[in-house]
């Protein structure tokens, strides 16, 4: 491992080596005995921002606060009655009608490819033998 890689990583994952990637670790102790006086300066900087982080933690939220902002959240409008039932039974309806157009276009769809394909069939059954002529631009 080179020292500017060295560098890197505790840049990355901090001074502690043991949060760097498993296959940086051995590499990085081989380092730190080679060299220790570079290894402790290279950990210095990222050992004091991992304290900093370390430390700090989120502020409490007070009941009073977290109380006000449930209460203050839109509540859900519930679909009853006789509005409710239209509404999902239109919801039905509508599926159903782009079911069945679906269905319609699908089958007018299919009889029009049949067709095409006995036209072209019909089409080069008057021509000769043409694979002398596909396998001579094939090769």
């Amino acid at each position: 491992m080179t020292r500017e890689r060295f560098e890197d990583l505790a840049e990355i994952y901090g001074g502690d080596i043991a949060r760097w990637p498993l296959a940086e670790r051995d590499a990085a102790a081989l380092l730190m005995a080679a060299d220790p006086d570079f290894a402790k300066a290279a950990l210095a900087a990222p050992a004091g921002l991992d304290d900093l982080l370390g430390a700090w933690a989120p502020q409490p939220v007070s009941h009073q606060l977290r109380e006000a902002v449930i209460a203050s959240a839109p509540r859900p409008r519930a679909r009853t009655g006789v509005r409710g039932w239209f509404w999902r039974a239109g919801l039905g309806v509508g599926l159903a009608g782009a079911c069945a157009a679906g269905l319609v276009v699908g089958v007018r769809l299919s009889d029009t490819v049949v067709q095409q394909d006995d036209t072209v069939s019909a089409a080069l059954s008057g021509y000769d033998d043409l694979s002398d002529v596909v396998i001579g631009e094939g090769a």
